[in-house]
């Protein structure tokens, strides 16, 4: 059996590396592209000094993993870094079947004609999770050659993080790519931005309400991987990208070579049952008299899911704030609400789903933001989002999350959020979102203010980035006026 000839190798090698030549840029197709907002934060994890760590870029699939990467390297070629001191290699490729990470970098040298061991050089491993026991030889590359830089990325993101934990601890810093929030989709489609300066209360004003919400549902059903918000060849058809290239692969391929998930079929049956059930409360027994599974089996296979960035998981607080002992009920949101329209139709913006829809979205923006979210229920009345303080767990903020202008105009529509105002001593405004009107009303002491829904996912989304991007990391992200 004949072996695969190192000139292949490097020749492949050199393809991948096109900056390597004159003149020396990345390939036209990714340079095109806006880059997401996310690149300023990687590029700092990236070019951090004397920090003996490799970054470990993780996401959901088709998020923009590759293309933040090959974002990163248009950026450190035009600070001056010399092209042959910058490696990026697809781990999954063919040609590198088999090959250990040092033997890979051996290669390197020889094609850029470097000495990444004594240089300082940048170099990317994409796919990583292909090779078997990457974790400890990158662990060992971090410890030995001090000089240059690593990161590695994986779509698999339940055993990067998995191996990460394992591993790779004091040695790898995780990233984590969600999917796009609704301020990066605006962004990415080049319209003009939607928002003009900001109301009294501290929203965005609107230019034309009507124009964002047509953006905002077109999001919701498309717009939360790159690709598909770009395309309209494959909004035509979601299903055969969002389903069979994306959610598909970690239900057959991802999930069950990590945890060794058997009935592949019962575990398809249960994501489809979330899914259609975005946003709504759903609890262990029903999901387990349903699907005829045992609960344990579906607590696990909810788990699995959640690892695999597909849905979270966010638990009941009473009325009054408080957590319930038993976590008997839950609701469950895909992390992405565009998986929704891919699995099963498009959503229009009067149809009767697009409420739970619209709460989704919102929800997939703080997604971005490490705040612990909970939603409130009693037996006469609910609150959609409740964040509670991540010292005391004490109510600060809630949000009611509606796709109506009813609420404005009729009170009784509030006596949820009233009650659970009063009940926890909530600490700020309440917020509840409609369809296309801004207001302020205080009913029985209690001021709420009313945003619209796309507005409120507009100006979240691209706060949460701008907090995260500010360097300190001290900027307040606006959920509500400050009391």
């Amino acid at each position: 059996m004949q072996e695969i000839p190192k000139e292949h190798v490097i020749r492949r090698m050199q393809v991948e590396n096109p900056w390597w030549a004159e003149p020396h840029l990345v390939a036209s197709s990714v340079d095109a592209l806006r880059p997401r907002a996310y690149l300023r934060l990687f590029l700092r994890l990236v070019e951090q000094p004397d920090v003996r760590r490799a970054v470990l870029l993780m996401g959901p699939r088709r998020v923009g993993k590759t293309v933040l990467i090959h974002h990163a390297i248009r950026e450190l070629l035009a600070s001056g870094v010399p092209p042959r001191q910058i490696c990026y290699l697809s781990v999954d490729h063919p040609l590198y079947n088999g090959c250990m990470l040092e033997a890979l970098l051996d290669y390197y040298a020889e094609a850029a004609q470097i000495d990444y061991r004594r240089e300082k050089c940048f170099i990317f491993f994409d796919e990583i999770q292909y090779l078997r026991g990457w974790e400890v030889q990158l662990k060992i590359l971090v410890d030995a050659v001090t000089p240059s830089h690593f990161v590695a990325s994986g779509s698999a993101a339940p055993a990067l993080r998995m191996k990460s934990q394992e591993s790779g601890v004091g040695r790898f810093t995780d990233f984590l790519l969600p999917p796009l929030t609704f301020s990066e989709y605006i962004s990415l489609l080049g319209v003009p931005v939607p928002i003009h300066g900001e109301d009294e209360n501290g929203w965005g004003i609107p230019v034309n309400i009507e124009e964002l919400n047509a953006h905002f549902v077109k999001y919701l059903n498309f717009g939360g991987y790159p690709e598909v918000a770009l395309s309209p060849a494959i909004q035509d058809d979601p299903a055969r990208f969002i389903k069979s290239d994306i959610i598909d692969k970690v239900l057959l391929r991802d999930l069950p070579s990590l945890y060794g998930i058997q009935d592949i079929q019962e575990l398809n049956h249960l994501f489809t049952t979330l899914a259609y059930n975005t946003a709504q409360e759903v609890s262990l027994d029903k999901l387990s008299k349903s699907s005829g599974v045992a609960k344990n089996t579906v607590k696990r296979y909810i788990e699995y899911l959640e690892a695999a960035f597909l849905l979270r998981t966010v638990h009941r607080i009473d009325r009054g704030g408080k957590r319930f002992q038993r976590a008997n009920f839950f609701k469950v949101y895909l992390t992405n609400p565009s998986i929704r329209s891919a699995l099963f139709s498009a959503v229009g913006s009067d149809d009767q789903e697009m409420g739970h829809l619209a709460e989704t979205g919102i929800f997939a923006q703080w997604f971005h933001s490490p705040q612990q979210l909970h939603y409130a229920r009693w037996d006469d009345g609910e609150v959609d989002i409740v964040c509670l303080e991540n010292t005391t767990h004490i109510p600060d903020w809630a949000i009611e999350v509606k796709w109506s202008d009813l609420p404005l105009n009729d009170t009784r529509l509030l006596d949820n959020v009233i009650t659970f105002h009063h009940k926890s001593k909530l600490k700020r405004t309440v917020v509840v979102t409609t369809r296309t009107m801004s207001g302020t009303k205080i009913k029985d002491g209690v001021t709420i203010e009313f945003v619209p829904a796309a507005v409120y996912c507009y100006t979240v989304g691209d706060n949460i980035l701008t907090s995260r991007l500010d360097r300190e990391g001290q900027a307040q992200t606006r959920v509500a006026p400050p009391q």
